[in-house]
């Protein structure tokens, strides 16, 4: 297809000493990352078509692989995108006669609101509008894309999916990978995610006041359930997969950054900071999982701590904690210990009181007994994982059984923890988990 916007060089920045095809492919890559979220926003809440503006999204990258050899990685590259992204909508809707009652009525809109030339920064953010947290003005757009995608009226599995896709850059594979379906199956949630939002005319809009304690912690699971898949897969040859918890840290830091008064989201980054920061000790040589008494705490990541300790503070200050802001309380507390013997375990069974409270469920209760078997003794955290023994939940949770494992093991109860560690093996789902379980078993 002819790129007649680009090509013209109307409107765009000047471009600079050409590159090589590597290097055009670097840059478009680090502003696309960086800034891919805003660049979808800023085209759906002009057009109104998620559809479209991803596939405008793809072409405007296409023509910046094509044009930035020759002329040079433009001086503000996002806007370079957007404003191609834009000239591609553009000239899909002329084309499409279906589109020009409704293409009259953008002009008009566009006229009474596009922003003058010089209000253009340099990033995607410039050409839209900007963080409620900087300027007082509306909320960014990344932020009611955020809220889109993750509207009550979706499924809660088309929510992630739809979010991981368009917010996260995922492709429809890997997204299919970290939920552990066929990639057709995880492309038929997504569509059908998209249709919904069309036809349901799902507001792209931050909630107002009165909705958002309702609709924010929906947005905060979804980053989590983002983070805890990188942090621990469901399957496949790695125990990790780093870079989508770091996709999940880069999307916390976007919620920190455009609602800063919401405690829970500096909670949930806090989480994800203090959780991710041991991610180099967590695994040996062989890829196998390294259990946190057995870690090399020098190879925690000292800045990542300490950024993370200081947006507990922030999490716990100014009213009752929120669940995130708890998690990261008991996070902190064992990054601050220099070994598991001094890490202050009474805080954290008072803590797992408190998540418990605030988020009840059979995985805070497998987390409390384990902690309360280091404060108590082996017998002590046994009894509560035995009393949790008819939860359905925990039938295919395998931390559950290799806890009861490990519990067993230091009361001298070999054959108990064998079987503990044999049902644990069945369940879990990464190759390093079983080979771990397996070495247990035979010792």
């Amino acid at each position: 297809m002819a790129d007649e916007g680009a090509s013209a060089g109307e409107g765009l920045p000047p471009a600079g000493e050409g590159v090589s095809a590597g290097e055009a492919r670097v840059a478009v890559e680090a502003v696309f990352r960086e800034e891919r979220g805003l660049l979808l926003a800023s085209l759906v809440r002009r057009f109104g078509d998620l559809d479209l503006a991803e596939e405008v999204t793809s072409e405007a990258i296409e023509a910046a692989l094509r044009h930035w050899p020759a002329e040079g990685v433009p001086a503000r590259p996002g806007a370079w995108l957007l404003t191609t992204a834009r000239r591609r909508a553009v000239d899909r809707l002329r084309r499409d006669q279906a589109y020009a009652a409704r293409l009259a009525v953008l002009r008009a809109d566009a006229e009474r609101a596009e922003p003058a030339p010089a209000a253009d920064t340099g990033s995607v953010s410039g050409a839209g509008s900007t963080s409620g947290a900087e300027s007082g003005e509306p909320a960014d757009e990344r932020l009611q894309l955020f809220f889109t995608c993750t509207h009550p009226a979706l499924a809660a599995e088309d929510r992630t999916a739809i979010t991981l896709r368009c917010l996260a850059g995922l492709t429809t594979p890997e997204v299919a990978r970290a939920f552990l379906v066929p990639t057709a199956t995880m492309a038929q949630r997504i569509v059908r995610a998209k249709k919904k939002i069309r036809e349901a005319r799902i507001p792209f809009r931050v909630p107002g006041p009165d909705e958002l304690p309702e609709r924010l912690p929906g947005v905060l699971q979804v980053v989590y359930s983002v983070f805890t898949e990188g942090y621990a897969a469901s399957s496949g040859p790695r125990l990790q997969r780093l870079g989508l918890a770091e996709e999940a840290i880069r999307l916390a830091r976007i919620l920190r950054r455009l609602l800063p008064a919401e405690r829970e989201t500096a909670g949930l980054l806090a989480l994800l900071l203090l959780v991710h920061a041991r991610r180099d000790a967590r695994t040996g040589p062989d890829g196998e999982p390294v259990l946190l008494e057995e870690q090399d705490r020098g190879r925690w990541d000292r800045a990542m701590i300490e950024e993370g300790r200081g947006l507990v503070v922030r999490a716990l200050t100014g009213g009752p904690a929120g669940p995130y802001g708890v998690q990261a309380a008991i996070a902190a507390l064992h990054d601050e210990a220099a070994d598991v013997e001094s890490t202050d375990w009474a805080q954290i069974v008072a803590l797992y009181d408190v998540l418990f409270t605030l988020a009840p469920s059979p995985v805070v209760a497998v987390n409390r007994a384990v902690a309360v078997a280091m404060r108590d003794g082996p017998g002590a955290g046994l009894a509560l994982l035995d009393a949790l023994a008819g939860e359905p939940r925990l039938r295919a949770y395998p931390p559950y059984a290799v806890a009861r494992g490990d519990l067993l093991t230091r009361l001298g109860r070999a054959g108990e923890a064998a079987e503990a560690y044999r049902q644990a093996l069945e369940q879990a789902g990464t190759e390093p988990e079983r080979a771990a379980l397996r070495r247990k078993l035979g010792e």
